[in-house]
């Protein structure tokens, strides 16, 4: 699946949750920062209007980060995520795409 093709729903299913735990406008808003944080850690752009730059959709494990991500903001209920204490997984596989180390 696409990072732009992931919905609420495909969110509140993998983390399981019920009726009444969440809110549409809160799961979204931590997809669209699990997004941002990804885009801010590779340097690939989230969308581009120039078909030759690769963008988030193009990486098929890209989809796992934000559900991780996604996970982790809602378990810890921040909407913020501390790159000192990022998870193995998610740490791995951003930095095999990155292209923006200095």
């Amino acid at each position: 699946m696409k990072v732009s093709e992931i919905s609420v729903s495909n969110v509140v299913e993998y983390l399981k949750l019920e009726e009444g735990e969440y809110t549409d406008v809160n799961i979204q808003t931590l997809i669209d920062t699990a997004k941002v944080f990804i885009e801010g850690y590779t340097g690939i752009p989230i969308t581009s209007t120039d078909e030759t730059v690769k963008t988030l959709d193009a990486y098929e494990d890209f989809y796992i980060v934000v559900m991780v991500l996604c996970q982790d903001m809602h378990d810890n209920r921040s909407l913020y995520i501390d790159k000192n204490n990022l998870n193995k997984v998610v740490e791995t596989i951003l930095g095999m795409h990155s292209v923006n180390l200095l």
